[in-house]
């Protein structure tokens, strides 16, 4: 794997460590269901400022131990310091939790470094997306848009009434918890499970 995309798997662990359980950031819409930014949200109970990168935020949140760890493992922690950008959809230390028992301790060994890079990876998509960013997309795309990650297979992310979600390749969905956590080097949106290439 060359170096920028274990840059971006990095990114997305240290981003998955960064997002953690907050109040939603998508609970806040106008009349015609937007997503709205919150600036300077706190995720794990840690304040996530805009001026910091993707890692240095990362590493404050309680929450997100488990992303780090993954990050770490997968040697992608340069990748997500540089400059990016990067979207990243970042699952909680729950959303690790709740995979089948034994799947995170069987990523996290040294010979499974690859499949942990490529599931890391599925969880980043090269360029800096908003709300805003995403709104547009998906109604350009006539309720969703399909987004090509640095993995290399894609994700489809969803509006449902007022709930946006992701979906990844094996039908699995996942509700964007929170939405806008801007960073130096990218923008995060914290999901509720793990997605799977």
């Amino acid at each position: 794997m060359n170096h920028s995309m274990r840059t971006l798997a990095v990114g997305l662990c240290i981003a998955l460590s960064t997002a953690a359980v907050v109040p939603m950031a998508f609970a806040q819409s106008d009349a015609m269901g937007s997503m709205s930014m919150h600036k300077d949200p706190m995720v794990g109970g840690a304040a996530m400022y805009p001026s910091k990168n993707i890692i240095q935020n990362a590493v404050n949140s309680k929450d997100h131990t488990t992303l780090v760890a993954a990050v770490k493992a997968a040697g992608l922690v340069d990748t997500l310091s540089g400059t990016g950008p990067f979207t990243v959809f970042a699952p909680t230390n729950e959303a690790f939790a709740a995979l089948p028992a034994g799947t995170v301790d069987n990523l996290l060994k040294p010979e499974n470094k690859a499949t942990l890079t490529k599931v890391l990876t599925y969880h980043v998509v090269a360029g800096r997306m908003t709300s805003h960013d995403l709104e547009k997309a998906v109604m350009a795309g006539g309720g969703k848009a399909v987004l090509k990650t640095v993995e290399g297979d894609s994700i489809t992310v969803a509006k449902s009434g007022s709930a946006w979600t992701v979906t990844d390749d094996k039908g699995n969905v996942a509700d964007i918890t929170i939405a806008d956590v801007i960073q130096s080097n990218g923008v995060i949106f914290v999901i509720d499970k793990v997605l799977m290439p």
